[in-house]
């Protein structure tokens, strides 16, 4: 309505713009989780609501955080994390687009899994959180709705492209799932539920030190929205060879909001950490980074926008799987953050592991570089 009447009395077209609407929202969304943060710590440190170390996967680990003393600081800093999200793109974003409302739909359902995980961790003693199988019932339940609506929307607007699956070195769809029937739909709801919910559960692994889940995110978060961007545009993917996603640059403004509740985040969560992002976060940051590739259909190219959090997911199921077979374990600690910290090593234990902050700040770079290895597939079409 703002638009309108600025538009229609005053001449201002600004509001109209997608990259004006994108800064606006970054800001609005740091602005807002800077708020809203300061008074969050301030609640959860009167209700003594403080991350438990001694549930941490392993012994060294538990000991890593009690060394660190990390047990007197506070979690669930995701909430306000959502919460700024949320508020800054039904603040900037165009409601009429299924697809953001799908992306805060998402993201919130996403996040109440991991509230109630986090709830359950701190209130109930002895607790781990939601059983396993639990916790993928709830994010496949959410992931499962959102998906299933995003199949009605391209079966009621005709827009069967939505479901087509594009490799990042090719122009034409590599599979025109769409034009296989039911059993195309399947698959693409089986396929994309895989990387939402694998995006969900790598953000939440590689949560595991000051700064390194927030940080990666805003470097993964601005690869993604300039590819939603260039999606929505006609004339540049045309140029570039690339499928154009009418709509699709709308979701840029979700994702500079998500870069901006990142960063307002990472101003508190920065070593040392004041607060904890909790699953109440990871879960749904994953799932949003997950929800920008599928709207801009990357989902190919999703990995190396977001290889920090593969290569944390990776080496953490690669040790679970081999070690239960074999007793024996292929890296130092899993996943290799907590590996490099503790023994300054992937495979070998050296004398001297590497600081948080050196490992914090490597990965960055790593996740830069992958971000931008991400963005160049742009022209390989």
């Amino acid at each position: 309505m703002l638009y309108a009447l600025l538009h229609e009395w005053g001449s201002v077209r600004v509001f109209g713009y997608i990259s004006f609407r994108m800064a606006m929202a970054a800001l609005t969304a740091f602005a807002l989780a800077l708020w809203w943060g300061q008074r969050t710590i301030a609640w959860l440190h009167a209700k003594e609501v403080r991350e438990d170390v001694s549930k941490a996967p392993c012994e060294e680990l538990v000991q890593m955080a009690e060394s660190a003393g990390k047990g007197k600081t506070p979690t669930m800093g995701g909430t306000f994390l959502v919460a700024a999200l949320a508020a800054s793109t039904l603040l900037w974003a165009r409601l009429d687009n299924l697809q953001v409302v799908l992306a805060v739909l998402l993201v919130v359902g996403l996040s109440a899994v991991g509230f109630v995980d986090d709830y359950k961790k701190l209130t109930i003693p002895g607790c781990k959180g939601l059983d396993p199988r639990a916790k993928m019932l709830g994010l496949s339940a959410v992931a499962l709705a959102v998906l299933l609506v995003l199949c009605w929307y391209a079966k009621a607007t005709g827009r069967s492209s939505l479901l087509d699956l594009y490799a990042p070195f090719l122009k034409g769809p590599a599979l025109p799932l769409a034009s296989w029937g039911i059993v195309g739909v399947l698959l693409f709801v089986a396929f994309e539920w895989f990387v939402i919910v694998g995006s969900a559960n790598a953000v939440n692994i590689a949560d595991g030190m000051d700064g390194l889940a927030a940080g990666c995110t805003i470097i993964s978060a601005g690869a993604l929205l300039i590819l939603c961007y260039v999606a929505g545009r006609a004339d540049w993917t045309t140029y570039l060879g690339l499928p154009h996603v009418p709509q699709a640059a709308e979701m840029a403004v979700v994702g500079a909001a998500l870069g901006g509740a990142a960063m307002g985040f990472l101003w508190y969560n920065a070593y040392p950490a004041r607060i904890f992002m909790g699953d109440s976060g990871s879960l749904p940051l994953g799932g949003a980074l997950a929800f920008l590739a599928i709207a801009s259909k990357q989902e190919l190219v999703l990995p190396l926008s977001a290889c920090v959090f593969v290569l944390d997911l990776s080496t953490s199921f690669l040790q679970t799987f081999w070690y239960k077979r074999t007793h024996r374990r292929i890296f130092t600690l899993a996943p290799i953050h907590h590996g490099l910290q503790r023994y300054g090593g992937v495979f070998v234990r050296r004398e001297q592991g590497w600081h948080e902050v050196q490992v914090v700040v490597r990965f960055w770079i790593v996740a830069a570089c992958g971000a931008t290895a991400s963005l160049a597939l742009l022209k390989l079409r």
